[in-house]
């Protein structure tokens, strides 16, 4: 299983896709509009992201934004046999939203169907055969033919983050365990004075499509206000790959682009840390662009260097992650996991949205 694209569903597709384009430097690969929906196409090496957005009140986008605000609405996966994971998705009690189409051409054929996903998500499943593009979503909506895409700063989605409200987490897990049959790989359990989360990442057996999903553990989280924001359980980010991280950050700082910041004693408890394979000079490129930086104990040498966009709509609900995985590192980085969540901590209090907890009234010394 591979994802093939990312269906969001936005106010203007026009407007984020030139956001893709001059901020992100993605390509415009194709555009169209029905009676009701505006869509464009937007590609970065494999990355496909399908753009929608409404023109008449009865497109699907307009009831998702009656909804929900602007987000992901479809992850779409590339399976080797869309009958097979149709049933049994549809014998787990996944609903069908779109039986199964057929598309031909000399080079090979196209089958796709849609099912539900957690909360309003949905899945599009396609199996493609013969020379036809590996990156086919939305030539299976269109019948037209591919752009060649020139390379761009990312290569590949890395994973994608779903967030669920408290008590879900279990469910959630094992609705993809079942349904598509992905696995559990880690556990993160992120406490701070503030607040708090519980994480678990779901891989699929052939380790190419990573699926972490969170839930809050306190009431101000910043799970549960993704939550309250996005009106229930949802996309909270997408991770890119890009084979050259420190380029590619200070190339979208010159470009307007918005980062979490990260505070200067982050760097200095690095370099009091055991095992970090980087040259003083590395370090301070790493610092400047405020990258995080983690590795594994038995192989300093495998990185994995992380940075976080702010929210890419107006509501703090979507962004991006930024991901350059060294010596083919795994997993996620209890520390870089911590440090997000302490990124996105601040944000929120610049926002207003978390204060510090009040104190159990047992805890706090009486006066005498």
């Amino acid at each position: 299983m591979k994802i093939d694209h990312v269906r969001f569903y936005v106010e203007d597709a026009t407007a984020l896709r030139d956001w893709f384009v001059q901020i992100l430097g993605f390509q415009c690969v194709f555009g169209s509009a029905s009676s009701d929906t505006r869509t464009e196409v937007v590609k970065s090496g494999s990355v496909c992201f399908i753009l929608s957005s409404p023109i008449a009140p009865t497109s699907p986008v307009a009831k998702f934004l009656r909804l929900h605000p602007p987000g992901v609405a479809d992850l779409a996966f590339r399976v080797p046999d869309v009958e097979s994971v149709m049933e049994m998705a549809r014998s787990q009690g996944a609903k069908v939203l779109q039986p199964i189409r057929h598309f031909f051409q000399d080079e090979g054929y196209v089958k796709w169907g849609k099912i539900t996903g957690w909360g309003s998500l949905s899945h599009t499943l396609i199996e493609a055969s013969g020379n036809l593009p590996v990156d086919i979503g939305f030539l299976v909506f269109s019948g037209n033919k591919q752009q060649t895409i020139d390379k761009g700063l990312f290569t590949a989605i890395d994973h994608v983050v779903l967030n669920v409200p408290a008590g879900d987490l279990d469910r959630a897990v094992a609705w993809y365990k079942n349904t598509l049959s992905f696995l559990p790989q880690q556990s993160f359990a992120i406490q701070t004075k503030r607040s708090g989360l519980h994480s678990k990442v779901m891989v699929h057996p052939d380790g190419w499509v990573k699926l972490p999903i969170n839930e809050p553990s306190s009431a101000n989280s910043q799970i549960q206000e993704f939550l309250d924001v996005n009106r229930g359980s949802g996309i909270q980010h997408i991770a890119l790959q890009t084979p050259e991280i420190v380029q590619a950050i200070a190339h979208l700082r010159a470009s307007g682009l918005p980062f979490l910041s990260v505070p200067p004693t982050y760097y200095t408890d690095l370099q009091n840390r055991q095992g970090l394979d980087l040259s003083k000079t590395e370090l301070q490129e790493i610092a400047k662009q405020q990258i995080l930086v983690d590795w594994e104990k038995d192989n300093p040498q495998a990185l994995l260097l992380q940075t976080f966009t702010q929210p890419i709509f107006a509501q703090p609900t979507f962004f991006f992650e930024l991901i350059e995985r060294r010596f083919q590192a795994q997993g996620f980085g209890e520390g870089n996991f911590r440090a997000l969540f302490e990124a996105i901590e601040r944000d929120q209090m610049q926002r207003g949205s978390l204060e510090f907890p009040i104190p159990n009234p047992q805890s706090v010394p009486k006066m005498q």
